[in-house]
């Protein structure tokens, strides 16, 4: 612990320091402050001429405004702002300042009570959460917790410096610290001795170690010593983290360009750090309810009749599902907002027939518009000045699928209020979904030149800062689009992004390998998007490029089952990848995990809905609730996550037979047999082809529903509340809307507060909230790991709960005549059904 307060002068010359509003500066600095402009200048001009290596150099002026400092160094401008009382903004340039202004952070500063006081060496300004500590001599910046044990600080001799346009913030690295996060970054669970860049990338078939590849969220966690902080850099510039790669003094971040923008958070917790990050950018809203059910793609699906045939076939299969995707080649040659005449003459009456069975139909949309003359897409565009341009005004163009194209400039107001009125063309034919692709910018070549010039919603710009902002801005466009072109809540999907996208899309990993290593690595790519505020992620299930094997295919459909979007997808040229064509053991071991699936919605559902109030994931890397138990960073442990707040899911590649496996701290259930596992346990599992090691974590509250085929179909009248006996507390709030409309944002929807209290033996359901009816008219509790003689008492009345039986998998059929029969497994539990009243409903036992 470093302690700080002993370079402090008395409390009275604090006090009147405060009252005078400025920094103590010696007599010379005193004197040099009078024309602190030209000194500036000069500085700048000796250190330009002298030193390749600009800093900000020594305190020259401060100056307190309400909950921000502004400082003047010899060489920079500085802003550091209380943004609320866990958030700091550190804000820095070697010129003036400019405009304040962020397609990221949506959130205005909070109002905090701050102190500022300062002696000679260091000013202090305070919050009631975090101390930052300026020093002067020379300008640099250390966080610490109320009680003076330091969190993160400026490695003393580097600090903040610029190489020309380059400015990079260099940390001290603090014994044993952890990074994690930074969005869809490959790599290890904890990022310790490695660096990478954010440059959104089109990455095809990319490497289980390749950086960058799509998308860009410059935020990350650090962990040492008991305390975890989160690091936000908001510059939309190719921007480098290094995390003690090829050092051992540093860890920094930087961008080519640009301002020294970042966001410090200290939470005691690093749950409540995700909280405060999606604070400041923006949460998602409530997804349609069939976006989260099965979604069968592939690249690509025509013509029509070979749409309605999957479709049927899944139907006929029993194979739940709620989506089939569009790839290009449902558009005419490939341009946008067209349907190829020959293969989908009446997309209309297709897509009518699909929800007649179901179905929700997600088209891909591409950015590129072909240069054509008669096309309208383009010759509207042309008109109304929507493309971005060279520096001469000619419309950059360049080669996609359609051939040469013109891009929209989504960073400007006019080019995403054109796109958002194409959008409606897709809606009139029936669309439900929009899937935003080859947004990084890609084209062939991937090289977009520099000097192409954005128009950056009102400063102009070239590709160097626009260009990882641009698949968010494309998804932007979508989204508002949709919502104000489509009847319900649209599903948006995209490929590119940049930190808050999540407030318009999902995002998928991209055109990943059937690959075992793809499958593992795609996991932690979206914990990793899960750490970094992002909510509704997937990946392609049995890989996009090449052919999975049987046992791949099998194992990665039921991992696939526990991530927040469920999507089977496969390029062109391959083997057909719906489950069916992997042979009818397969056909049985997806039918029983999207089965599983469907079963958890109301669970699953209800886990989004925490996502939209306090950014916590769906998915959840271990280290949100585990963040100083070192197991969880051990390569052997590093892939284990939590799907909602309960189920602890074990991935292992296809052919393993046997896998080590950690239990953290707690009580776990087997999820299909009931088996009690006691935590902070490491162990080696026997692995089934079949069954996937799931477990739910004790005191945990599972609400499920009776098996349906698509989420259009009504389950029945029973909410199957599954409740793990445990010993220590837990809360669980359940959730549902009609699923489709906006309806919930005027309280037309159905809440209710599920409590565990382990020290007085209470689960309560408590009081419901908003004016919505619960589709469910009846709860069955299901006890599981209570004995069979515990007496239960409902609302103070006794109540009789019955032994019954409960199986979640169906056993997989004896296809070999001289085989051995699979067995029912199941656990032996305690149930009672009551009636789902709208008051609080008390269980003791």
């Amino acid at each position: 612990m470093k302690l700080i307060f002993s370079a402090f002068i008395s409390l009275s010359l604090i006090t009147s320091l405060m009252a005078q509003n400025t920094t103590v500066l010696s007599q010379q600095e005193a004197d040099n402050s009078l024309q602190p402009k030209k000194i500036l200048t000069s500085i700048k001009e000796s250190s330009a001429q002298n030193y390749p290596v600009l800093s900000p150099g020594n305190i020259i002026s401060m100056k307190e405004n309400t909950q921000q400092l502004a400082i003047q160094t010899q060489n920079a401008d500085v802003q550091i702002t209380a943004y609320s009382p866990s958030i700091i903004r550190i804000r820095m340039d070697k010129e003036k300042l400019g405009r304040d202004f962020s397609y990221a952070v949506i959130e205005q500063p909070q109002p905090c009570k701050t102190r500022v006081t300062q002696n000679e060496e260091a000013i202090i300004f305070a919050t009631d959460s975090v101390k930052t500590v300026i020093t002067k001599r020379p300008f640099s910046v250390a966080f610490y917790t109320i009680d003076g044990k330091l969190i993160s600080e400026d490695e003393k001799g580097l600090g903040t410096s610029w190489i020309g346009d380059q400015v990079t913030t260099y940390k001290t690295l603090q014994k044993g610290e952890r990074f994690i996060g930074l969005g869809e970054k490959t790599g290890n669970l904890d990022r310790a001795g490695t660096g990478y860049t954010n440059w959104n990338n089109d990455a095809y078939g990319y490497s289980v170690s390749q950086d960058p590849i799509y998308s860009t969220i410059p935020f990350y966690i650090g962990i040492h010593d008991h305390v975890n902080y989160g690091i936000f850099l908001d510059n939309t510039y190719q921007s480098d983290f290094n995390f003690g790669a090829s050092n051992n003094r540093f860890s920094s971040f930087g961008a080519d360009g640009g301002e020294m923008n970042y966001y410090f958070i200290y939470r005691t917790e690093l749950k409540d750090i995700i909280t405060d990050y999606t604070a400041l950018t923006g949460r998602m809203p409530m997804p349609p309810l069939w976006s989260i059910g099965y979604q069968q793609n592939r690249y690509s699906y025509y013509p029509d009749s070979e749409v309605m045939r999957i479709a049927r076939t899944l139907r006929e299969k029993k194979i739940p599902a709620d989506g089939i995707t569009l790839d290009i080649h449902y558009m005419d040659k490939y341009k946008l907002f067209t349907w190829d005449k020959k293969r989908f003459p009446d997309p209309v009456k297709m897509n009518q027939d699909l929800e007649k069975l179901g179905f929700k139909t997600t088209v891909i949309v591409d950015p590129g518009i072909k240069v054509e003359d008669g096309y309208a897409a383009h010759e509207d565009g042309v008109a109304k000045n929507v493309f971005v341009k060279y520096p001469d005004g000619t419309p950059w163009t360049a080669q996609v699928w359609p051939g040469w194209c013109n891009f929209p400039d989504f960073t400007s107001v006019k080019g995403r209020d054109w796109w958002e009125h194409k959008i409606k063309i897709l809606a009139n034919a029936g669309v439900d979904g929009i899937w935003n692709d080859m947004n990084e910018i890609a084209s062939w070549g991937n090289k977009m030149p520099n000097n192409v010039i954005f128009d950056y919603d009102g400063e102009p710009t070239t590709t160097l800062q626009a260009h990882n902002v641009y698949g968010m801005q494309m998804a932007r466009s979508s989204y508002e689009g949709a919502k104000a072109s489509f009847a319900r809540r649209p599903f948006i999907l995209t490929r590119a992004g940049y930190a808050g996208l999540q407030r318009y899309t999902a995002i998928w990993t991209g055109d990943n390998r059937a690959e075992d290593s793809h499958m593992i690595a795609g996991l932690r790519l979206l914990n990793s998007l899960g750490l970094s505020g992002v909510a509704f992620t997937g990946m392609d299930i049995g890989g996009f490029t090449g052919n999975p094997s049987i046992a791949l295919y099998a194992r990665w459909i039921q991992i696939g089952a526990f991530t927040p979007y469920f999507r089977n997808h496969t390029a062109v040229n391959t083997k057909s990848a719906e489950p069916w064509t992997f042979g009818e053991e397969v056909t049985e071991i997806a039918r029983n995990f999207i089965g599983l699936r469907y079963k958890l919605l109301p669970y699953i559902y209800s886990n989004f809905y925490e996502a939209t109030q306090d950014g916590l994931p769906v998915m959840r890397s271990l280290a949100i609730n585990y963040a100083f138990d070192s197991h969880i960073y051990d390569t052997r442990y590093q892939n284990e996550y939590l799907f909602g707040s309960s189920l602890l899911v074990l991935p292992y590649e296809s052919e393993q037979q046997f896998g080590e496996a950690y239990f953290p701290a707690g009580k776990w259930y087997n999820l299909f047999s009931g088996e009690l596992q006691k935590g902070n346990e490491e162990k080696v599992l026997k692995l089934s082809y079949s069954k996937l090691p799931v477990y739910v974590k004790g005191s945990s509250i599972i609400p499920m529903q009776s098996l349906i085929q698509t989420t259009a179909e009504q389950p029945k009248d029973t909410l199957y509340l599954n409740i793990y006996k445990g010993d220590v507390d837990n809360r669980f709030v359940y959730y549902e809307d009609d699923g489709e409309s906006y309806k919930y944002e005027q309280g037309a929807f159905y809440k209710r507060l599920v409590k565990y209290d382990a020290a007085n033996k209470i689960i309560s359901l408590e009081n419901v909230e908003g004016s919505l009816a619960s589709k469910f008219k009846h709860i069955k509790l299901i006890m599981h790991g209570f004995d069979a003689n515990e007496k239960f008492a409902i609302n103070g009345q006794e109540a009789k709960f019955k032994k019954d039986f409960v199986a979640l998998l169906t056993p997989i059929s004896k296809f070999d005549p001289q085989g051995v029969a699979n067995p029912l497994e199941g656990e032996d539990v305690l149930s009672c059904v009551i009636a789902n009243g709208n008051n609080t409903i008390a269980i003791q036992y």
